[in-house]
């Protein structure tokens, strides 16, 4: 029989080692450092079977944007089971158990970004936003529909790079539903560390900021090159590989674009992770240069509290209606649920009977938790850009990490 419970402090190293095993991956000391120390700040569960570990997951403590507020939502990582215990229902032990904690605790949420997308909606998680890979063809000048914004750019040392770009971040999170909060850590060991854990070719961590030193930055972008390949008689041009662009106004994206695109020796820039109505989209002249190679499934969400999740948010528009849940996961989340939400963002919500009452409330909806649905950004003051989404670190993107 296998037992769920806290993996201590002590337990870490036998967890990493876990990990890698399911994960066919082996780290350099360094990245086994950085691990250590991710995994000392989460929330530990292991499954152990007599005194074996057969499955491990972690939770970081995150807060997540939701339109006009931002709540509670553990994020799961590390999410694995040994080859010699699948099938035998040690992943559905884990995620009862986490959702158990996670409503305990007050987290009404729960997110993660799937390795595999066909496991995650067996425990009721969706997909909330969307993600984009672009490739700009930088081997011409990009083609833009608007003027750059004219500030200088300057570069900025990764070790003083959290004080300049950390609040830019912060302020672009909080205006984006789908945004987890990323601690000091998180920065320094997972988005400005030296060396990239997944390709060993890439560089190190450039910053760029639009503003002058002592202003507050109002757009910054965080990228590495590589060479592409190297067949021993040529060498193609270098890759940019952007892994964050924030700004605050389209104008500021695209000084920042247009400084990826015009790098010497480079050939292509390749943004991965990046949101559904990018604004490079719109404004950028030709897009046959300007191409998306891919859309996927970004962070997935999970209800872990339906009532506290749907009254705690604002909504752009009045509604009233009665959702007809179904959770096997989760009882305390089945049954019908009456929302009642103003145009002044106040909502209520309780649980509802199976009649009376009258008119459209009364018209349940059905709605399995099983089925994800997107999660917009309607009420958000003016957000650049509308359905957004936080790309798992650099460093650990094969990872369940959001």
């Amino acid at each position: 029989m296998v037992d769920i419970r806290e993996v201590p402090e002590d337990g870490i190293a036998r967890a990493q080692e876990h990990a890698y095993l399911v994960f066919h991956d082996r780290p350099e000391p360094e990245g086994r450092a950085r691990h250590h120390a991710l995994l000392s700040r989460c929330d530990r569960l292991g499954a152990y079977d007599g005194d074996t570990l057969v499955g491990f997951m972690a939770a970081h403590p995150f807060r997540l944007t939701v339109p006009g507020t931002e709540l509670a939502c553990p994020g799961l990582t590390f999410v694995s089971v040994a080859p010699t215990h699948r099938r035998r229902g040690v992943l559905t032990a884990l995620m009862d158990e986490q959702l158990r904690r996670a409503r305990a605790a007050g987290s009404p949420l729960v997110c993660l970004w799937a390795s595999e997308a066909a496991i995650y909606g067996r425990f009721g998680y969706g997909p909330a936003t969307q993600g984009l890979t672009i490739e700009i063809d930088s081997s011409r000048p990009l083609a833009l529909r608007i003027s750059p914004d004219p500030r200088p750019l300057r570069l900025v040392d990764p070790a003083d790079a959290l004080a300049v770009i950390g609040p830019r971040h912060e302020a672009a999170r909080r205006t984006r539903a789908g945004r987890p909060s990323r601690s000091p850590a998180r920065w320094t060991e997972e988005w400005l560390c030296e060396q990239d854990e997944e390709d060993e070719e890439l560089g190190p961590p450039r910053i760029l900021v639009l503003g002058a030193p002592g202003e507050p930055a109002e757009g910054y972008v965080l990228y590495r090159t590589k060479q592409e390949s190297d067949d021993g008689t040529a060498r193609t041009p270098r890759l940019v590989r952007v892994d964050e662009l924030e700004a605050a106004t389209p104008a500021v994206a695209a000084a920042l674009w247009t400084y990826l695109a015009s790098l010497d020796l480079t050939g292509t820039v390749r943004a991965w992770g990046r949101p559904a109505d990018d604004p490079l989209l719109s404004f950028a002249a030709d897009r046959d240069q300007v191409r998306v190679t891919a859309q996927y499934p970004a962070l997935w969400l999970r209800l872990a509290d339906v009532g506290q999740a749907l009254t705690a948010r604002s909504w752009a528009a009045p509604v009233e209606l009665v959702l007809d849940l179904a959770d096997p996961r989760v009882p305390a989340n089945a049954g019908r649920f009456r929302l009642k939400a103003g145009p002044d963002g106040a909502t209520k919500g309780s649980r509802a009977g199976h009649g009376g009452g009258g008119g459209r409330a009364d018209r349940p909806r059905r709605c399995p938790a099983q089925a994800g649905s997107p999660i917009r950004a309607a009420a958000m003051p003016k957000p650049l850009f509308r359905t957004a989404l936080d790309s798992p670190p650099p460093c650990r993107r094969r990872s369940s990490s959001p």
